[in-house]
C-alpha cells in the first residue's frame, strides 16, 4: 500500500513539473511572437539598412541604361492623356509605336511611287472627268478588281463606295478618295498588337518565305537594324537546304556584328535552330531570328519542315517563337497572297514583310493580304539600302498610296 502512494506521488510530481515547463515555453513563444509582430510593423533599424543599401546600389544601374526615344509630345506630363490617344493613332498594325518621321514618309512615297502610276492613275483619270455620276459606279469596280489588291479588297473598297455614298457624294471625286482612303486603312488594320521586342528575352522570331523573296536579305537587314539600336541579336542559318544562304547569312551577320549558328549544308535544319535559340538564352541575348528553307522536293516535304521546325524552337525555348514571320515580293502581285494562304493553311502566320515594294506597280497587294489573311504587315523594303526596310505604318502608307489624288483630279 505504501509503495503504490509513494508511485502516486511521483507521477503527480512528475506531471507538474511538466506542466510547468509548458506555461514557461507558451510565454516564450508568446513573446517572440510580440516582437516579431513589432518588426513587420515598424521595422527594426538593423533589417531596414540593407534594404537602403541596395536600394542604393541599384540605381546607378538603371541610370546607366540609356533611354529609349519617344516622341517630343511624351515630354509634357500635363498632355499625357492627348499623347497616348496620339501614340494609339499611330499604332496601327503592329507598328512601333512611336510616330512616323518624315523620312519614313518619304520612303513610302518613293516606294509606291510606280504603284501610283498603276492602278491609283487609273482612278485618277475615272475621277478627273468634268461630270461624275451613276455610271462612274461600274467603271470603278473594273479599275479595282483589275488592280492587284486582290478580290476580297476590291469588293470591301468598291462596297464601302457604293453603298457609304450618296448620288450627290459621287459627284465629288474628293468625297469618293476620302472614302477609298478610309477603307484602306480599315482593311490594313487587323486589330494586331504593337510589336515588342522587349516582350520576351530572347525574343525568337521564325522568318519563312519561298526561295527569291528576299528572306535573307530582309533578316540580315533586320539584323543590322536592332543591332544598331543596341540589342543583341543572334542569327540562325537555318536554310542548310542552300548553301549560298548560309554565306550571305554570314557576310550579314559580319555587316550587323552579331553571331550567326550555322550548321553543315545539307544537315538537319531543326538541330541548328535549337543551338542558336539555346545560344540565344545562355547568352542573354535580346532577339534571335531563324532563317529556314524556302524550298524542299514537295510543298509537303517543305510545310513538314517547318513545324518540325516551330517544335524544336518550342523545346529550347518554351512559348518560342514569339513572332512567326512570312516575307512576300511585292513584284508577284497577287501571287503573293496565294503563297501566303497555303503557308498559313499549315501553320500560324503572326506577320508579313514585303520587300521590293520599290520595283513594282503592285504595292496594293498589301491591301490584298490584309483582308485575306488579317494579318498585320511589320516591316516593308522600299529599296535596296539597309535603312530602306521600315517599319510599317498604315496611315502613312495610304497617304503614299494616294498622294495627291484630289489635286490629280481637279
Amino acid at each position: 500500500m505504501v509503495t503504490e502512494i509513494v508511485t502516486l506521488l511521483a507521477i503527480a510530481a512528475a506531471l507538474g513539473i511538466f506542466i510547468l515547463l509548458l506555461r514557461r515555453a507558451g510565454e516564450k513563444s508568446r513573446d517572440r511572437s510580440a516582437r516579431a509582430v513589432q518588426d513587420r510593423v515598424l521595422g527594426t533599424p538593423e533589417r531596414a539598412q540593407p534594404a537602403r543599401v541596395r536600394t542604393r546600389k541599384a540605381l546607378p544601374q538603371r541610370k546607366r541604361k540609356p533611354p529609349a526615344p519617344v516622341p517630343d509630345e511624351d515630354d509634357e506630363d500635363e498632355d499625357e492623356d492627348d499623347d497616348n490617344r496620339e501614340r494609339d493613332d499611330d499604332r496601327v498594325d503592329g507598328a512601333p509605336p512611336a510616330a512616323v518621321d518624315e523620312a519614313s514618309r518619304a520612303a513610302f512615297r518613293a516606294g509606291l511611287a510606280k504603284t501610283r502610276g498603276g492602278f491609283v492613275a487609273k482612278l485618277g483619270k475615272l475621277f478627273g472627268k468634268k461630270k461624275i455620276d451613276q455610271d462612274v459606279l461600274p467603271q470603278l469596280e473594273e479599275v479595282l478588281f483589275t488592280a492587284d489588291i486582290g478580290p476580297r479588297a476590291a469588293d470591301r473598297i468598291f462596297d464601302a463606295v457604293k453603298k457609304g455614298l450618296s448620288k450627290d457624294d459621287l459627284a465629288d471625286p474628293t468625297k469618293i478618295w476620302s472614302k477609298i482612303r478610309e477603307t484602306s486603312n480599315k482593311i490594313l488594320d487587323v486589330g494586331a498588337p504593337p510589336l515588342d521586342f522587349e516582350r520576351h528575352k530572347p525574343f525568337v522570331v521564325l522568318v519563312l518565305g519561298v526561295n527569291g523573296v528576299g528572306k535573307t536579305t530582309t533578316i540580315g537587314k533586320l539584323a543590322a537594324l536592332l543591332a544598331a539600336d543596341g540589342k543583341q541579336v543572334v542569327l540562325a542559318a537555318g536554310d542548310t537546304f542552300r548553301a549560298a544562304a548560309t554565306e550571305q547569312l554570314e557576310v550579314w551577320g559580319k555587316r550587323a556584328g552579331v553571331p550567326v549558328v550555322k550548321g553543315k549544308a545539307g544537315g538537319d535544319p531543326s538541330s541548328v535552330i535549337f543551338d542558336a535559340v539555346k545560344r540565344g538564352v545562355d547568352d542573354g541575348a535580346d532577339v534571335v531570328i531563324c532563317d529556314t528553307a524556302g524550298r524542299l522536293h514537295t510543298k509537303t516535304d517543305l510545310m513538314d519542315e517547318l513545324k518540325k521546325v516551330r517544335r524544336v524552337i518550342d523545346k529550347a525555348m518554351p512559348g518560342a517563337p514569339h513572332e512567326t514571320w512570312m516575307v512576300l515580293d511585292a513584284t508577284t502581285g497577287q501571287n503573293a497572297i496565294t503563297q501566303a494562304k497555303t503557308f498559313k493553311d499549315a501553320m500560324e502566320i503572326t506577320g508579313i514583310v514585303i520587300t521590293k515594294l520599290d520595283g513594282s506597280s503592285k504595292g496594293g497587294v498589301l491591301l490584298g493580304i490584309c483582308d485575306e489573311l488579317k494579318v498585320p504587315v511589320r516591316y516593308v523594303g522600299v529599296g535596296e539600302k539597309l535603312e530602306d526596310l521600315r517599319p510599317f505604318h498604315a496611315g502613312a502608307f495610304v497617304e503614299a498610296l494616294y498622294e495627291d489624288a484630289d489635286e490629280a483630279v481637279s
